[in-house]
């Protein structure tokens, strides 16, 4: 028997690259929807190389196409050419959602701005990303999340140690969250057409995005709040700082915050006399001698294992966590008994990491293959009216 999904109607258009505009298109694929993907002929998004590449852990799979391409079909299209754009429109006069993240500048050259294709079909969803938003000096600048998101928010500053250099961030760090920020924009459109017929343009940023990340700190700053002490603090809380065990791992102590629970920290680390010093005497002296104070802790914590501390801390009822590792997530009950991963079908995975979104009772599509590129481009324009005479004269002159 078929399954029902809940945007098994919605035909989508992913004319993207990378991750945060077509993931957001995956969502609504594992929905049910049917994703066309259209890329460029001979070179493809460019993500789908990134699992080969030297930033990513080695493997013989594809895995984070794989992961985020699943459930749809390619056409490679030459956008470039009035033929490629003429197939593309037939596509969108049929299309609810067109999801795109190329530069406004481009889009307005080739005639596939919102107000162009609004024009040719009125009720379209017409999703747009781009790094820095759309008006400005910067409107059409190529940006990454490692980027837009990750520094030029303010986020990457905010969170590295005192003393350290600012790090970059993981690849699609930004872009996965950014994502389902455009999956809830097109959604709020879908319903907005459900009432009212029209179209939208949907649209966010990655800058945007990493703004509403940092915003509870960042927020301070559009009202003129004083940064000074937050900034020098930073070095002084000891419940910030990491702390290596003897076998390598990391704990935090970012949630002890009561009197009785830094009362039980230091008994577990046996260490209950420090606290009559005055220096260590309450909460803002601590603050103000932190740095001391870390000295102190960070040998103790040193002569015991992670399971050893854990074990000790847990009892005392010391809201100490471990920092994870990505390599022990497979083993990490919390996210095998949770909705966090789905099976892999037949894209050769055991398990893809599945979106945050979870509706109970609503079914999801089984993973299928994500697509090779142009896999789906004849059966497509077939379904166009196309006949096999034009598509092979399309491929001879490159349009597809």
């Amino acid at each position: 028997m078929a399954q029902d999904y809940l945007f098994q109607d919605l035909k989508v258009l992913d004319v993207g690259s990378w991750i945060a505009a077509p993931v957001a298109t995956t969502m609504l694929a594992d929905f049910g929807a049917e994703v066309i993907k259209v890329e460029l002929p001979g070179v493809g998004d460019g993500y789908r190389q990134f699992s080969a590449t030297p930033g990513a852990p080695d493997s013989e799979h594809n895995f984070a196409w794989q992961m985020d391409a699943r459930n749809k079909r390619s056409v490679a299209l030459n956008l470039k050419t009035e033929a490629g754009r003429e197939i593309l429109f037939k596509l969108i006069d049929e299309a609810d959602v067109y999801v795109t993240n190329h530069s406004p500048g481009m889009r307005e050259k080739l005639g596939l701005s919102y107000d162009h294709l609004q024009r040719r079909n009125p009720s379209l969803i017409y999703a747009s990303l781009t790094a820095y938003g759309e008006q400005g000096p910067e409107r059409d600048r190529e940006g990454f999340d490692l980027v837009a998101y990750w520094s030029r928010s303010g986020l990457m500053d905010l969170v590295h140690a005192p003393g350290a250099d600012p790090s970059p961030a993981l690849p699609g760090m930004g872009d996965h969250p950014t994502a389902v920020s455009m999956y809830a924009g097109i959604l709020t459109a879908l319903i907005r057409r459900m009432k009212t017929g029209e179209g939208s343009f949907v649209h966010t940023s990655l800058l945007s995005n990493g703004i509403w990340s940092a915003s509870c700190i960042a927020q301070g700053a559009f009202i003129d709040a004083d940064f000074s002490r937050y900034r020098a603090m930073l070095g002084h809380l000891y419940t910030r700082v990491m702390y290596e065990t003897r076998d390598g791992r990391w704990l935090q102590f970012t949630m002890v915050r009561s009197a009785e629970e830094s009362d039980a920290m230091f008994t577990v680390l046996g260490m209950p006399e420090i606290l009559l010093q005055e220096r260590f005497a309450d909460a803002p002296s601590r603050v103000t001698h932190g740095t001391e104070l870390v000295a102190l802790i960070k040998p103790v914590i040193k002569t015991r294992t992670s399971a050893q501390w854990l074990e000790e801390f847990h009892a005392a009822g010391v809201p100490v966590a471990l920092v994870g590792e990505v390599e022990r997530l497979p083993e990490d009950e919390q996210v095998l008994l949770n909705p966090m991963l789905m099976d892999g079908g037949d894209t050769g995975l055991e398990h893809l990491i599945k979106h945050p979104v979870n509706v109970d009772g609503l079914n999801t599509k089984p993973a299928t293959r994500a697509p090779d590129l142009g896999e789906h481009s004849e059966e497509v324009l077939k379904n166009l009216g196309y006949t096999s005479e034009q598509i092979k004269r399309f491929r001879e002159t490159g349009v597809i």
